[in-house]
């Protein structure tokens, strides 16, 4: 009995920790305050970011 006690007061906390995520609208960050304290605006260190994603084939090597 005490095994669901604590699990449903786990998934209370939860469920509360996920309600203030929705309703205050911000993205959740680390301690240290995210990227964004730290000058990157963006993923990727890519000076210019490009639209399309391109894929590549990778061929294996020959066994010449």
């Amino acid at each position: 009995m005490t095994w669901l006690f604590a699990f449903l007061g786990f998934m209370v906390v939860i469920f509360l920790m996920a309600l203030g995520v929705i309703f205050h609208n911000k993205r959740i960050q680390g301690s240290c305050g995210g990227l964004g304290s730290v000058g990157v605006d963006k993923v990727c260190n890519c000076e210019t970011s490009c639209s399309e994603k391109k894929l590549y084939q990778i061929s294996e090597p020959d066994d010449s």
